[in-house]
């Protein structure tokens, strides 16, 4: 997702929902938000909290920025109506069987004013994954779903958000997936894809001009990810 467009910064309440390995925790922390990254799995979670602390040791937040680690049940958020300025939920809803319910929670804790951004695995790459292998979905906390963009923004406004705009992200990375998903997804070794994989990290590790131009003209078309931004009707926070 973009931050910039986001809107983070100081003295915001962000709530990283499903937060996992804690990558955008990380940066919100960095941005000097009050961040919470929730997830329903404690032990990465004590893993996200590790690397809070090791940012703050190393002086990579600004002061006064906080974070903290809660675990729980995404159905039923351990927060107050209205407490965060901004949600994100990024790659969480299509594990969840109940979304529709989920929805209706993180529009609960969100406030009036606050906005919400969405992310999700685009229809069309997604569809060539569940084509070419079923372990890539049929796994225990797998992928239960392929939202189409209009799905997704429709149950998001009846769950009480408005929609704003929408993104498209890692189009790098789609080719990835359908070779892991061609050649088994466990098969780390195989050497096609091995050698994808060690693209990606170099692209990640040095972001090399040529490989960022190309993955932003290619994220309209081919991006495995989609970002559904949206805001909460009612009042406007001021950095909003």
């Amino acid at each position: 997702m973009d931050f910039d467009r986001l809107g983070v910064g100081p003295g915001q309440r962000v709530l990283d929902l499903g937060c996992g390995g804690g990558r955008h925790a990380f940066e919100l922390y960095r941005r000097g938000t009050d961040v919470t990254a929730f997830d329903q799995d404690v032990e990465e979670l004590e893993n996200v909290a590790a690397m809070f602390a090791a940012m703050k040791d190393e002086g990579e937040v600004p002061e006064g920025a906080k974070a903290q680690t809660v675990s729980g049940d995404a159905l039923a958020l351990p927060f107050a109506d209205g407490e965060f300025d901004v949600v994100i939920a990024s790659e969480i809803l299509e594990h969840i069987p109940e979304d529709e319910k989920a929805m209706r929670e993180l529009v609960r804790v969100v406030k009036p004013g606050g906005r919400v951004v969405v992310t999700v695995p685009r229809a069309w790459p997604e569809r060539i994954c569940w084509a070419l292998s079923d372990e890539y979905h049929q796994v225990e906390g797998g992928h239960v779903r392929i939202y189409s963009a209009q799905e997704l923004i429709g149950k998001l406004t009846d769950a009480g958000l408005r929609y704003a705009f929408r993104d498209y992200a890692h189009a790098l990375h789609s080719p990835y997936w359908w070779i892991k998903c061609a050649v088994g997804t466990d098969n780390d070794d195989h050497p096609l894809a091995k050698a994808y994989h060690a693209f990606l990290v170099w692209d990640m590790m040095k972001a090399p001009w040529i490989s960022r131009t190309a993955e932003k003209l290619l994220n309209p078309v081919a991006g495995k990810s989609i970002a559904i931004y949206l805001g909460k009707p009612g009042a406007a926070s001021a950095r909003a």
